[in-house]
């Protein structure tokens, strides 16, 4: 029997599937890196437009984490999400601070801010053409020339108002102002005040790592505010201990907002991020 004579139809076929399966890779490959292609491009397309980052502010005494909920649903409908740092040093440095870092962003942008992050992003906002929506959640709305300490006392009722020494602990900063401190919210008042209607064991977390706000802060008059050129919405917690529901409504319909009332307390990004995603979503999908 001709062995060689014998192997050379075996290797002929060997030859054949090897290249067979190598084209069959090629086109696995081709089509996945299509695919890949196609969806970076229905992230980054909408409609024929382009998608809007999302940038989320954070309030005093909180952080960025405030926002991890809404942030997973923002991601999961393909948004690309900022929540960076807010100082909490002042009304103009956390403003340019802000400000600085939506001038890297190139496209149109979605800014959102809760609390005194409402203060931060109007004054950020203002002159930047990019941003095309302002959405509030539980959030300060002034107008120029207005105080944090004007707005929180405009209303009765709020839990951080009274005698500061019987709400706040005070610590020292290095490099601020003469005399001024750091203001953390005494954690005892944290449940009831600050995170009303979450679960204990949450509020005594948020106690635990909220970042303070330099006191001098209360009395810096905000600038020309965004809102009156940029289209705004608002979130307002029916059940918010820090800012008065009433003061909230007369805000959100100064600056002609899209109002959506959500039962919950001054964190409703927290307690309901449902609904806070969906009003952002509501701000991007008018900035087609």
């Amino acid at each position: 029997m001709n062995l060689a004579g014998a192997a050379r139809p075996t290797r002929l076929r060997l030859i054949i599937v090897t290249a067979v399966l190598a084209v069959a890779g090629l086109l696995a490959a081709t089509t996945q890196a299509a695919s890949a292609r196609t969806g970076a491009q229905h992230v980054s397309r909408w409609d024929g437009g382009t998608k809007p980052v999302i940038v989320l502010e954070h309030g005093a005494w909180a952080d960025a984490s405030s926002w991890s909920k809404v942030i997973r649903q923002l991601q999961e409908d393909g948004f690309t999400v900022d929540a960076p740092p807010n100082p909490l040093r002042g009304v103009t440095y956390d403003s340019t601070y802000l400000a600085d870092f939506l001038s890297t962003i190139s496209g149109p942008i979605v800014l959102v801010g809760h609390s005194y992050g409402g203060f931060v992003t109007t004054n950020a906002a203002t002159g930047n053409p990019n941003v095309k929506a302002l959405v509030y959640v539980d959030a300060f709305i002034p107008d120029q020339g207005e105080t944090l300490l004007d707005l929180v006392s405009a209303q009765p009722g709020s839990c951080l108002g009274g005698n500061p020494a019987n709400v706040f602990n005070f610590a020292p900063y290095p490099g601020g102002p003469a005399g001024d401190v750091d203001t953390y919210i005494k954690p005892s008042l944290v449940p009831a005040c600050f995170a009303s209607g979450l679960p204990p064991s949450q509020a005594a977390v948020i106690a635990a790592t909220q970042r303070p706000l330099a006191a001098s802060t209360l009395q810096e008059p905000s600038g020309p505010p965004a809102w009156k050129t940029i289209p705004s919405w608002a979130v307002i917690g029916t059940a918010d201990q820090v800012i008065p529901p009433a003061e909230l409504t007369f805000m959100a319909k100064r600056a002609g907002a899209h109002i959506t009332d959500v039962n919950a307390g001054h964190l409703s990004m927290i307690a309901d991020p449902e609904t806070v995603a969906g009003v952002i979503k509501q701000a991007a999908e008018a900035t087609k």
